[in-house]
């Protein structure tokens, strides 16, 4: 197995300054590219995120669209965004017939229904040192290449007081370990969990989107599988600067993704886990079961959806 990876690595990775802007607006030619950002909360860094790819937008180009889908936030979120120059839409809006679920699947899938962009960049919300990079590396193998269908970035994520460290503690724990049991052809990608991605829209309207944490890592082997490995290429984006979540919430996360990834290797054949049940110190200094529901509905592939197959023809 190891001179597989290794084969796809070398052929398949690259680094964002191996896409120098001249070389990728000349590439670029008629193909629109939106960039969307899910946001939950994310007052604090939203405005940053868009202010850095809308000036992007302005000296190069090379983005036709900025979109904000705000997951039901309850702070400033959508006024920032909006302030800096994003289109916001809240996930009731769209395509209101669906109805609307939590999670960070819902809005990445719901943004379909209102991009135009031949090419779609997903960029998390929560970056505090935001860079152009993040997109620019990500459009590099998409403009050149037409069979490549799905781009991850991979970076480091330094913890504070641990150093660098190239993936996250959910990576290393949880989705390697997985990968590498059930989809060794993926052991080459560095951060199979990575929020920031871009992929053709041919692709991301022909795939089922998983509503919760396990949207990354079913859209990576959803590609795999109908696609093929040759179809995903990875850009190393450097650093990534990012707000940390506690270990209950990770674990929620992982819970999510174990899921995720065993259903999909029995072929959908496991049924549902209702709930995870983790533990916190109640007021008295004891213990308390405290149970949280997991995301783990899907939403079917955007093309088969009346909404979207009726909506406008795209903006030229």
């Amino acid at each position: 197995m190891k001179l597989p990876v290794q084969a796809w690595f070398g052929r398949s990775t690259s680094r964002a300054r191996d896409w120098p802007l001249e070389r990728l607006r000349r590439q670029k030619a008629g193909t629109r590219v939106s960039v969307v950002l899910p946001a939950l909360d994310e007052e604090a860094t939203v405005g940053g995120v868009v202010t850095m790819v809308r000036r992007l937008a302005e000296d190069t180009g090379l983005v036709d669209e900025v979109v904000v889908m705000d997951s039901g936030s309850t702070d400033g979120t959508a006024r920032v965004a909006a302030a800096a120059g994003a289109v916001v839409h809240h996930r009731d809006d769209v395509l209101p017939e669906t109805g609307s679920r939590p999670g960070k699947g819902e809005v990445l899938w719901k943004s379909l229904a209102v991009t135009t962009g031949d090419v779609v960049v997903f960029v998390d919300s929560d970056l505090v040192d935001p860079q152009p990079q993040l997109v620019t590396g990500l459009l590099g193998p998409l403009l050149t290449d037409p069979g490549v269908e799905l781009v991850k970035g991979c970076y480091d994520r330094p913890l504070q007081g641990a150093g660098s460290t190239s993936g996250g503690r959910v990576t290393e724990l949880v989705a390697r370990p997985l990968i590498s049991r059930f989809y060794p052809d993926l052991a080459g990608v560095v951060q199979p969990l990575a929020g920031e991605y871009a992929g053709r829209r041919r692709l991301l309207e022909a795939i089922p989107f998983c509503g919760g944490y396990g949207v990354e890592i079913a859209m990576l082997i959803d590609t795999l599988e109908s696609r093929g490995l040759q179809a995903i290429a990875q850009v190393d984006l450097g650093r990534r600067g990012h707000s940390h979540q506690d270990t209950a919430a990770l674990g929620r996360m992982a819970a999510e993704i174990t899921h995720v990834v065993h259903q999909r290797a029995a072929g959908q054949g496991l049924g549902r886990p209702p709930a995870m049940t983790q533990f916190a110190r109640d007021g008295y200094g004891h213990y308390a079961p405290v149970t949280h529901v997991l995301t783990l509905d899907e939403r079917p592939p955007m093309v088969t959806v009346e909404g979207y197959r009726d909506r406008p023809a795209k903006v030229s």
